[in-house]
C-alpha cells in the first residue's frame, strides 16, 4: 500500500480550540470537513492523546481557526508539538474570543460549533458539530495541507490523523548539510546551522537540531 496516495486528499490547517474550565485551549488539526449544509455541520478528527479532545468533550464546543498561506508557522508548531495540559498555548499566540470562544487573531476564518455526535476510532474522535457561528477575515488564501508540506516544509504531529513516518535521506557528497530539528522534525538545509537560528515551524532554537 503507498500511504503516499493520502497526501493527494484535500485538507487544510486548521487550530481546534475550546475551553479548559475557562482557559482557551487547543491544538492543531488538517482533518476538517463541513458534512451537511442545513442545517450547517461541521467534523473534526482528534487524537485520543489530545488534551484538546478531553477538553471539548467536557464543554461540547469547539472552533475552528483557518490559518492562511501567510500565517506565522510557528502557530502550528506551537499548538501541534505541546500538551495544553504542560502548557498554556494562547499565551504565545495573539487572540480573541468570537460567538463565546477562543479563536487564533492570526487566520484567514473561524467557524464556531455545538457538539451534536461523535464517533469513536481506535486513535482519534470525530466530532460532529452544528455551526453556531462563522466569520471570514479579509482576502487571504487558506493554507492547503499541501502547501504547508512543499512550501513550509513542515512535519505531521505523530498524533495527527494523516502522519506518516518518513525515511531519513542522507544528503548527496558535495550538496548542503541537513539539520532535524528534534520537536518537530523540520529538515534546515545549508552549510551551518547559525547559532541563533529557531525553528520556523515550533520555534526550538538551534540547539535542539541534529545533523542528519
Amino acid at each position: 500500500m503507498n500511504q503516499s496516495a493520502f497526501h493527494k486528499l484535500s485538507y487544510g490547517v486548521y487550530i481546534v480550540s475550546t475551553w479548559d474550565n475557562g482557559k482557551p485551549t487547543g491544538c492543531t488539526a488538517n482533518s476538517a470537513m463541513q458534512i451537511t449544509s442545513s442545517p450547517a455541520t461541521i467534523a473534526v478528527s482528534i487524537n485520543h492523546n489530545n488534551y484538546t479532545n478531553k477538553c471539548i468533550s467536557e464543554t461540547g464546543k469547539f472552533a475552528i481557526s483557518i490559518l492562511a498561506e501567510d500565517s506565522d508557522p510557528s502557530i502550528i508548531g506551537t499548538f501541534g508539538f505541546k500538551t495544553g495540559k504542560e502548557a498554556d498555548k494562547f499565551t504565545e499566540v495573539k487572540y480573541s474570543v468570537e460567538d463565546y470562544m477562543p479563536i487564533v487573531s492570526d487566520s484567514c476564518a473561524y467557524i464556531v460549533c455545538e457538539v451534536i455526535d461523535k464517533m469513536e476510532t481506535s486513535t482519534h474522535t470525530v466530532f460532529l458539530g452544528e455551526v453556531k457561528g462563522a466569520e471570514v477575515f479579509g482576502s487571504r488564501d487558506a493554507m492547503t495541507y499541501a502547501y504547508y508540506h512543499k512550501v513550509i516544509k513542515g512535519k505531521s504531529p505523530k498524533n495527527a490523523p494523516t502522519y506518516i513516518p518518513e525515511e531519513e535521506k542522507k544528503p548527496e557528497e558535495g550538496k548542503e548539510r541537513r539539520f532535524k530539528c528534534e520537536v518537530c522534525g523540520y529538515i534546515y538545509e545549508g552549510e551551518e546551522l547559525p547559532v541563533d537560528y529557531k525553528c520556523p515551524v515550533c520555534g526550538m532554537g538551534a540547539d535542539r537540531f541534529t545533523e542528519i
